[in-house]
């Protein structure tokens, strides 16, 4: 189930979250460029590793106490591949946009970086033997999703189903196919923690953390009503309101 389509109506410029996948993008172009040492080394650095937060496994002696926290800041900017970099903001673009529109560039920003990090400690307190490094902004986009089901609940999602090879669409509201993804990671997350440990592989957990928080977070950062300018005639998606509905 691939989402292709938001349906709600923005009135302002993204201009964090274009500058947030232009980030991602920008770190990801400078991870290809490494060599296979230098690339684990800056992954070491810079991802976040559960295990060195109980004492299982050491920092070198040259990282500060600073650096002891700065990978659940950095973790968000890095990814594993170009499937994973594409997914994700492909993801971040067509949710953040709205929830940028509705939050303010300010709170926004604010509301993206406290969702991260907390999916960055939701990840560490579930898996904290794992020496595996944890890298994405998968839990921040979790908390954007949370946010955004919350905001406009029935508006509808157009999704791609693809069928061996045939794609069908469907149109879904915002609490069904967020509620569904949500879900999904709860089961995955409860069957990776009950069954034998082999070590995080996908952070379900942090999914889970940052969509909590999204959706703790999106009631109390949201602008008033009267903030909003009017919707310019040609603005809006055909054959939506601009909240989203049919």
């Amino acid at each position: 189930m691939i989402p292709i389509r938001n349906t709600v109506a923005t009135r302002y410029p993204a201009i964090v979250t274009y500058t947030l996948i232009t980030a991602n993008c920008l770190v990801f172009l400078f991870q290809v460029t490494l060599d296979p040492l230098e690339l684990q080394e800056f992954v070491g650095r810079f991802a976040l590793i559960p295990a060195r937060y109980v004492g299982l496994i050491a920092y070198g002696d040259s990282r500060s106490a600073f650096g002891d926290v700065l990978p659940f800041f950095t973790m968000m900017f890095l990814h594993g591949g170009w499937l994973h970099l594409i997914f994700n903001m492909w993801t971040l673009w067509l949710f953040g946009t709205t929830v940028e529109d509705r939050l303010g560039p300010g709170r926004y920003l604010a509301f993206y970086f406290i969702c991260g990090i907390v999916a960055s400690l939701a990840h560490v307190m579930f898996n904290p033997t794992s020496t595996v490094p944890a890298l994405g902004a998968s839990g921040a986009i979790a908390g954007v999703l949370g946010g955004y089901m919350l905001l406009f609940p029935l508006a509808q999602v157009i999704v791609l189903v693809p069928i061996i090879f045939i794609p069908l669409f469907f149109e879904l509201p915002a609490v069904v196919f967020a509620g569904l993804w949500f879900l999904i990671q709860v089961l995955q997350g409860t069957v990776e923690l009950l069954g034998p440990s082999k070590g995080a592989g996908v952070a379900w957990w942090a999914h889970i953390g940052g969509f909590v928080a999204g959706l703790l977070l999106a009631p109390l950062l949201v602008q008033s009503v009267q903030r909003y300018r009017p919707y310019y005639p040609d603005e809006g998606v055909l054959g939506f309101q601009p909240s989203g509905r049919p």
